[in-house]
């Protein structure tokens, strides 16, 4: 396509993903514009958002400006840029220069450096001391470098091994222990192999399928059946259920986006959420041998989670009446693919949304919950996260991760017995702690644009005249005012929670009207404070922060987390302690997994959970499900 040659874009709304002919068209712009060749690649390519105020003040049928956002490797000498294509007029808005930065571990690259270790000799060597000397069946992971000193601004991998004992064996049984091979992703050469110390490898099996595991007996089959179909509607990109709407979007590094979402109450649609995502995420491990200090995984910003995502299954992944979304992604050669059915909608009986049985009169009413679920399933390497919202008739939104897959592993000697991690089997395997830190960006429209922020949390009133026998307890309201302020922690035993407001919108009882976000559980970070993880993952640091809105600021450790010594992204974001009463507010929700692995997670841990919820505190009148049908039974419930 010529740089004059204007592509073809027809979209019904301003945040509808890219099409595959719309990834296709921003590369050839690029490429004839930029003189782009084989050395380039693309490290992601997305829509490039309009602004706000222009996608709030949209109306049906208006034409749309498509923008196409893409950061570009050169791999010939390690420069990153990033670009924004305008397909609507067929030309390179910008081309620039971004110094000093490592775009996030590419797909491709993950079998390019297995291929590279592979062809180097002293590797080869290292295996050989233990007795491997058939590379087919050895399996390398580019586990990301972080920042210690010694990148020398080359763009690295540190790769650890594992090795399959035979067809379709768990790899993840049998780790290569104190083996590093650190290798230069530009160039895919292997720049030095660390060598820690022979550990015999593990030999005891880990397979997990029917023929390895068995099954067991006596389960029948539940059948999820709505034969009326299902209560949603779907637009493209829109949803609409039971009062709620919402648009679905998906970026290869976020995964799964919620815009504007926004519930209707009798003749109102009133906003609640611009924008939701995964902002960012960080795995530190607290094991101080060779093969697993620096493990510090940023799988959002190192790894492009969303380009990660499984094609999901009916049946498998989600059940009942499902609705699937597709997402399509760019190559790092600039090609489009598409994940078919990365994104899962459908809806959930959540059993008992209320009840109330009349003891004097006997009548009884109750209504049964349903949700709506939205998520998308990730694989990185050994790990899997589900990434889980969830919409109530109610008014309330939750977010939940449900960790899986199979822990990071690693061998001791025979006999051993690590301090930092729990033995799995008898043959020196073992999987060291370590921790999962999810920061979810929520773009908060209460009611309106102009949101303040408080915290709450229940105190217990001294002995005295107001409280002669001792029983009282309130619930204290603190207004947060600048971003230093709204820098904090849970406190689950003083029940706190944070409450967006807006002044300017009244219920009837002549209260501002007001979201609470409700903590689930959570963790503190466990690396010490001047940790390099600690430096990088700042916003691990604290579960709440709040931004006033500013659509750059985008992800919790910077745009660049890669090899990034640290202060980036919040820490940079509230340095000028910027006013936040009254403003288009921004919340920042840090939750943490704390994972001391147990001989039950091997070979493939049961699902964990993490997550918090979102919850109307006086937004409504009254309970907004009243109106919610009672259940079909053949009688009343009693």
């Amino acid at each position: 396509m010529s740089a004059t040659e204007k592509p073809v874009t027809s979209v019904v709304h301003p945040l509808e993903p890219l099409a595959a002919e719309e990834v296709s068209a921003a590369v050839e712009i690029l490429r004839s514009d930029k003189g782009l060749g084989e050395s380039q690649r693309f490290a992601g390519i997305t829509l490039h958002e309009p602004p706000k105020e222009e996608v709030l003040r949209y109306e049906a049928g208006e034409s749309v400006e498509r923008e196409v956002a893409a950061i570009v490797l050169d791999r010939s000498d390690g420069a990153t840029y990033e670009a924004v294509v305008s397909l609507t007029e067929g030309v390179t808005k910008s081309f620039v220069h971004v110094p000093g930065v490592q775009p996030p571990v590419l797909l491709e690259e993950f079998d390019e450096c297995e291929a590279a270790c592979k062809r180097s000799p002293e590797y080869r060597e290292a295996l050989a001391r233990r007795g491997i000397t058939d590379l087919e069946p050895v399996i390398v992971d580019p586990w990301s470098a972080g920042s210690y000193g010694d990148e020398e601004g080359r763009r690295l991998s540190r790769a650890l091994s594992w090795v399959r004992m035979g067809e379709g064996d768990n790899p993840y049984a049998h780790p290569i222990e104190n083996v590093i091979a650190v290798v230069d992703l530009n160039s895919m050469e292997v720049v030095r192999v660390e060598d820690h110390g022979v550990v015999p490898v593990p030999e005891e099996p880990g397979n997990y399928t029917p023929e390895a595991a068995g099954t067991r007996e006596g389960l029948k089959p539940i059948e999820i059946s709505q034969p009326e179909g299902v209560s949603f509607e779907v637009s493209g990109h829109e949803v609409r259920w039971q009062r709620w709407r919402f648009r679905i979007g998906f970026t290869p590094r976020e995964g799964l986006v919620l815009h504007t979402v926004s519930y209707r109450d009798g003749d109102r649609e009133r906003p609640i959420l611009y924008r939701a995502s995964l902002s960012e995420m960080v795995v530190p491990y607290g094991d101080p041998s060779p093969g697993h200090w620096r493990k510090n995984a940023f799988d959002a910003g190192e790894y492009n989670i969303g380009a990660l995502a499984n094609s999901l299954e009916l049946g498998c992944d989600c059940l009942g009446e499902i609705r699937y979304f597709d997402a399509v992604l760019g190559s790092g050669s600039g090609r489009p693919f598409t994940l078919k059915n990365a994104v899962c909608l459908h809806e959930e009986d959540f059993g008992m949304l209320w009840k109330h049985y009349d003891m004097r009169t006997g009548e009884t009413e109750v209504r049964r919950s349903r949700r709506l679920a939205v998520s998308f399933v990730a694989t990185v390497a050994n790990y899997e996260y589900g990434f889980f919202w969830y919409l109530y008739q109610d008014g309330r939104i939750e977010f939940e991760v449900k960790l899986t897959g199979i822990v990071s592993t690693g061998a001791v000697r025979p006999g051993e017995k690590p301090q930092y991690g729990q033995l799995l089997n008898q043959s020196g395997l073992y999987a060291p702690i370590h921790q999962h830190f999810f920061n979810v960006r929520l773009d908060l429209d209460v009611d309106g644009r102009e949101n303040s922020l408080y915290e709450v949390h229940t105190e217990s009133v001294p002995p005295g005249p107001e409280n002669p026998e001792g029983n009282a307890f309130f619930a204290k309201s603190t207004p947060l005012r600048t971003e230093s302020e709204a820098q904090r922690e849970v406190d689950p035993l003083s029940a706190r929670y944070w409450k967006v407001v807006n002044h300017s919108s009244l219920n009837s009882l002549g209260e501002p009207v007001a979201y609470k976000l409700l903590p689930h559980g959570n963790v503190r970070p466990f690396a010490q404070p001047d940790a390099s993880v600690s430096r990088r993952a700042a916003f691990m640091s604290k579960h709440l922060w709040a931004t006033p809105y500013e659509p750059s600021e985008r992800h919790a450790a910077g745009d660049y987390p890669n090899q990034h010594p640290g202060g980036a992204g919040l820490p940079e974001y509230t340095a000028a302690d910027r006013p936040i009463e009254g403003t288009d507010l921004v919340l920042w929700y840090t939750l943490g997994a704390h994972h001391t692995v147990r001989p039950e997670d091997w070979p493939v841990m049961p699902v964990q959970y993490a997550g918090f919820e979102l919850q109307p505190s006086g937004f409504f009148d009254s309970n907004p499900a009243l109106d919610v049908p009672p259940p079909a039974t053949n009688g009343h419930c009693h």
